[in-house]
């Protein structure tokens, strides 16, 4: 039993939950504060963990459903659970299914408006599994997937929507579509072997990791962006630094003609990123005078 559930979040990558939750956490901390001057309840904050968790299980399980055939093909790829036999595809079609519900549930349990939209966000997370097969934007389509999570948060907390809120959300598309334009550069031949689409295989790798840079040159515009929006004091500036100085350690780690540092950029560092930043902007809200 411990093997399999091992094999499970091997599968749905869940040690990458850390990369969306803390900014869903993020807007789920502005949204208490700007709106009631207070904090998320404890049964509010559970309730989006669980609602996260379970969509990212769900959208990762689909994406390795869809690709089954793709990850046997790739080196890189073919001794993942599906494509081995680890796990049967019947039991990921049941995981799916499981993980949608539970996360309707979540959503049910936040507020009317959350249930509304959790078809979309399903919609919008299982589609990304399907847009390398027509799209070198795919980067885009992913980045949009986690890039929701603050919009759906403040929408938890509130039952409505600030449209300041949407500005984070850009933010975390363009920082996941760059991390994800970084990570594609190491598939570049199978990409052309399988006839996928992505921006290494139409841009180049060098080329690649430029719009990679824009991209994330971006995400901390937007922050600058957001923190003025809603006034918010200096650890949330302090933030964006660190934010910021992380991102050019990251880029500083691939280069076209040296990938070997790719996995420290992707992993590591991203996941310093969305966790100092919770950690600063959650200060910066403690002190917030709204």
């Amino acid at each position: 039993m411990a093997n399999r559930i091992k094999t499970v979040l091997e599968m749905i990558k869940f040690e990458h939950s850390v990369f969306a939750l803390p900014f869903a956490l993020t807007g789920a901390l502005l949204a208490a504060r700007a709106t009631r001057h207070g904090w998320p309840s404890l049964g509010q904050l559970l309730w989006i963990v669980v609602a996260m968790v379970a969509a990212r299980s769900a959208a990762m399980t689909m994406n390795r459903i869809a690709d089954l055939r793709y990850d046997g093909e790739n080196p890189r790829t073919k001794q993942r659970a599906l494509p081995s036999g680890t796990l049967t595809l019947e039991f990921a079609w049941f995981f799916t299914v499981a993980a949608v519900a539970v996360f309707f549930v979540a959503a049910w349990q936040l507020n009317p408006l959350a249930l509304k939209l959790a078809p979309v966000a399903i919609a919008i997370l299982f589609f990304y599994s399907f847009t390398k097969r027509f799209t070198n934007w795919s980067h885009l389509f992913l980045g949009l997937a986690l890039g929701i999570s603050p919009a759906a948060a403040w929408i938890a907390i509130t039952g409505g929507l600030d449209p300041r809120m949407l500005i984070l959300c850009a933010a975390v598309t363009l920082w996941v579509a760059g991390f994800d334009v970084l990570y594609a550069c190491q598939d570049i031949e199978y990409d052309r072997r399988a006839g996928l689409f992505s921006m290494p295989k139409k841009f180049g790798i060098a080329r690649a990791l430029l719009i990679a840079r824009v991209m994330h040159f971006g995400v901390v515009t937007l922050l600058v962006w957001l923190a003025f929006s809603f006034g918010l004091p200096w650890p949330a500036w302090a933030g964006i630094a660190v934010v910021a100085a992380l991102l050019g350690y990251e880029h500083s780690l691939v280069k076209a003609d040296d990938l070997s540092k790719l996995d420290a950029a992707f992993f590591a560092v991203n996941g310093y990123i969305s966790m100092l930043f919770l950690l600063f902007w959650g200060a910066a809200v403690a002190v917030w005078r709204v």
